[in-house]
């Protein structure tokens, strides 16, 4: 079973698998990309290219209603617990986010409560680029046909000056013929990509997103009508309510920070074992090197004494070599 805000995402691949076949079904029997590889009239290239577009822009829809109706799935799950307190203190984004700000606007002013209305100025934006759609669908049936009127324009210009070259010039007969029948080809195949493409396949397309809207739109409004609406109007039942809710928020965000400091207690212990054992090694590494200092004091002083006995040695020596001079 799909998921209610996965289906939006669903019926749109599923449609754009079933054009992909119905696509290369027309490739395979009438050798469209071939013609339009060969189209002078170019009007094929733009049917295709304004097709591009309106896909891509259906997907990009359809990627946007998908993200919004899995919050919004969530968000009724919220709604049908905590009510319109747990809606609100609930993480929101994009056009849902900005809805439920408006209707907070509205209920902390007082103001006159129109749930459909909001939903409808909200979500304008989602309706305009499904109509877009449509708008792009019907394009390209109007390409097609301006298509077919330049192709039959080509068709008659060949038949033209094949009948002025009949019995005459072979070449230019057999030119004026090719070109009729190019012609016929961008009058057939241009009307074909129109409706097939403007026609059945984005126009699917656009309704597939328009129902995504709508639907999105009913999910807000149930959430807001069934599980919110008593919160809505001023009484002193709401109040309690609001402020169990508030009390039972508090509670959990209480809890929350007693378990956030219960881990800083933790990383502080961590930390000041962490920094005794630093200190321990620094102990240790003063005592060596204290070892290290000593040991090369010793060394020197060695060093010193042996430079002493050395000179000491010397004098010795002289002194009696002098003593065995004889004299004169």
């Amino acid at each position: 079973m799909v998921q209610r805000g996965y289906r939006t995402l669903v019926l749109w691949v599923a449609w754009a698998a079933a054009a992909m076949v119905i696509y290369l079904g027309f490739y395979q029997d009438t050798e469209v990309w071939s013609f339009v590889k060969h189209d002078h009239s170019r009007i094929t290239w733009a049917i295709l290219g304004l097709f591009a577009i309106g896909v891509l822009a259906s997907l990009a829809l359809t990627l946007i209603l998908t993200w919004e109706s899995v919050h919004v799935d969530a968000l009724e799950k919220i709604a049908r617990k905590y009510g319109w307190n747990g809606v609100v203190n609930a993480r929101k984004n994009l056009n849902v986010g900005r809805y439920f700000r408006s209707l907070g606007t509205i209920i902390t002013n007082n103001g006159d409560l129109d749930i459909e209305a909001l939903v409808d100025v909200e979500f304008a934006i989602y309706q305009r680029l499904a109509h877009a759609l449509e708008i792009i669908g019907n394009m390209l049936i109007t390409l097609g046909l301006i298509g077919t009127v330049v192709g039959l324009t080509l068709t008659l210009t060949g038949l033209t000056a094949s009948m002025e070259a009949l019995g005459e010039d072979q070449m230019r007969l057999l030119s004026g013929l090719r070109s009729a029948m190019g012609g016929m080809g961008t009058a057939f195949y241009t009307t074909l990509l129109g409706s097939l493409l403007g026609g059945i396949l984005l126009r699917v397309f656009a309704h597939i997103n328009q129902n995504g809207v709508e639907s999105l739109e009913e999910s807000l409004t149930r959430i807001c009508l069934v599980h919110c609406s008593a919160d809505f109007k001023p009484s002193v039942e709401r109040d309690v309510r609001l402020l169990n809710a508030e009390v039972e928020h508090l509670a959990r965000s209480i809890t929350a920070l007693q378990q956030v400091l219960h881990d800083s207690r933790q990383t502080i212990a961590d930390f000041a074992g962490e920094l005794q054992r630093l200190r321990e090694i620094e102990a240790d590494d003063r005592s060596v090197r204290k070892a290290i200092e000593l040991r090369r004091q010793y060394h020197q002083v060695l060093h010193e004494e042996f430079q002493i006995r050395r000179l000491q040695k010397g004098r010795w020596w002289q002194a009696l070599r002098n003593s065995l001079r004889p004299i004169k």
